[in-house]
């Protein structure tokens, strides 16, 4: 045999790549197709991890804004509810002050009343003393003789019968 000639070439060459292709079937092939098989999974995982990442970030963002959204309303009603407790503190501080003036108005008033009567009391009393002390001075001037004594008597005694 010619190993220069042309079919002892091809045939050679056939050989050595059967040869060549068994050796890589049973010894590179599997190997090759699992590493090939094992990327394609951690690919495949690589992604549906991304796909997970992706929806519970969409989850976390859909969180994020229904929290925000509860917190606004919250802070929303807090300002509502302080403002309406100012308002009926400021509410109950002017009745307060309103019932305070009323009750304040209403002694000054007594207090006024009582005073104007005492006063009034007191006048009354002093011009009746000054009546009794005018009337006494008067009678004891008019009264001083026996003369204008009798008269006066017979004047009394006139007056009584006609009553």
């Amino acid at each position: 045999m010619n190993f220069t000639s042309p079919e002892s070439l091809i045939f050679w060459t056939t050989i050595i790549f059967v040869v060549f292709f068994i050796l890589l079937k049973k010894f590179a092939w599997k190997p090759i197709l699992e590493a090939v098989k094992t990327r394609e999974e951690s690919i495949n995982d690589a992604l549906l991890s991304a796909e997970n990442a992706k929806k519970d970030l969409l989850n976390l963002q859909a969180d994020n804004e229904k929290l925000l959204a509860e917190a606004r309303a919250e802070r929303d009603t807090m300002i509502k509810e302080a403002r309406e407790l100012k308002e009926k503190m400021i509410a109950d501080a002017k009745e307060e002050a309103q019932v305070q003036g009323e009750k304040m108005i209403s002694q000054a008033k007594a207090s006024i009343e009582s005073q104007k009567n005492a006063a009034i009391a007191e006048i009354k009393n002093q011009v009746s003393t000054l009546s009794i002390e005018i009337a006494e001075k008067i009678l004891k001037s008019e009264l001083a003789s026996t003369e204008a004594q009798s008269k006066l008597v017979e004047k009394m005694l006139v007056e009584a019968k006609l009553n």
